[in-house]
């Protein structure tokens, strides 16, 4: 039965080249703006703008490459139609956060956007387990080292966009900026966006997989 199947490979493997080439983007995005490349690639500055060189492009990537591997090894979802829509009622709570972070002062703010950025990722534990469990997974594996470079980036001022601070956030110590900005925005928001923009990726790109390259089953002779 499609979603119960296990696949014929682990977690730990499937993931392993995908965070291995997320870390070495991640490494490449800190040594650019270390050396101050050039700001349109390495953008240095609080939340990294859309820079092209950073690992929050890979999400959707890997999201469609896990979905495909799954749902080729049986491991799909029992009912795509409805992962589809989990994933696009996921989207639709992280569209709705940035208008929400003007509307709430530091700290309520980042307690509100985490609770509702791991509410809309757990939405989509039911209809794809066995997607929503490797993305958990790789978005550990991908945001684990950057909770630790932004650690060293707060230590040493490093001003990256790994250390650099919104307005508005008031740092009253290092331990206290590094988990309200570091640790807990990486562990808990980026995860889940990891979580939730693969699913849309990978669930629409397993519908159209499914449409079109799968082999049609012959009519029955009459």
């Amino acid at each position: 039965m499609p979603g119960s199947a296990p696949p014929p490979f682990t977690i730990a493997r499937l993931i392993r080249i995908p965070a291995a080439v997320t870390l070495a983007v991640t490494l490449l995005r800190l040594v650019g703006e270390l050396l101050h490349w050039s700001p349109v690639w390495f953008n240095p500055a609080a939340g990294g703008g859309l820079s092209p060189v950073g690992i929050v492009w890979l999400a959707p990537v890997f999201g469609i490459y896990f979905a495909l591997r799954l749902a080729a090894a049986g491991a799909g979802p029992e009912r795509l139609g409805r992962a589809i829509g989990y994933a696009l009622l996921g989207a639709a709570v992280f569209f709705a956060l940035p208008f929400l972070a003007t509307q709430l002062e530091y700290p309520a703010v980042l307690l509100v956007v985490w609770a509702l950025a791991a509410g809309a990722a757990l939405l989509q534990l039911k209809p794809w387990p066995a997607l929503f469990k490797t993305m958990l997974a790789y978005g550990l594996a991908a945001r684990i080292p950057v909770a630790i470079v932004i650690f060293f980036a707060f230590l040493g001022a490093w001003h990256t966009h790994y250390d650099a601070l919104p307005p508005g956030f008031k740092s009253k110590s290092l331990w206290s900026t590094y988990l309200w900005m570091g640790l807990f925005p990486q562990l808990i928001a980026w995860v889940a966006f990891t979580i939730v923009s693969a699913t849309l990726f990978g669930t629409v790109a397993t519908a159209l997989w499914r449409r079109f390259a799968q082999p049609r089953q012959p009519a029955p002779a009459e």
